[in-house]
């Protein structure tokens, strides 16, 4: 099963951060890759279950499940419900971890993914570089309070 992974060190607190990362639906004010975020189910956007459909900037509609959501853990973790990416149980998921020498914030991100064996290593960079490192560099934009 093939994975991809990016972290980043954010300079806010870890309480700031996750107030950001665990709104389910606010992913496109955050993400550069994504221009709207549309949550289907507005009265709990945090229930586990919930559905968001991303219009992405290239023009291609993503929809993700909300699996799992953690405020003890600071995770949270969503699969692919229909992209066109070409890939089957997709699992991702976010995490926030205070910095405690620094007051700053560790997020990781990461995925496990099935594909055929002929589209893993274009999906993997893509899911690294394309998705989540530059989601971090927008989420430390957003979140940053010099």
């Amino acid at each position: 099963m093939p994975e991809a992974f990016a972290s980043t060190v954010i300079p806010a607190r870890a309480t700031t951060v996750w107030r950001v990362v665990r709104d389910f639906g606010g992913l496109a004010t955050w993400q550069p890759a994504v221009a709207d975020c549309v949550q289907s189910d507005t009265e709990a956007p945090d229930r586990v279950g919930c559905v968001r459909t991303l219009s992405m900037t290239d023009g291609k509609t993503v929809v993700e499940s909300l699996l799992a959501l953690d405020d003890h853990t600071r995770s949270l973790t969503y699969g692919i419900v229909s992209s066109p990416y070409p890939v089957h149980s997709y699992r991702a998921t976010l995490r926030v971890l205070p910095v405690t020498t620094t007051d700053e914030t560790f997020v990781s991100w990461s995925v496990a993914f099935d594909c055929d064996r002929s589209d893993t290593d274009e999906l993997t960079k893509t899911f690294q570089t394309v998705i989540f490192a530059a989601g971090l560099r927008g989420l430390a934009d957003h979140c940053h309070t010099p």
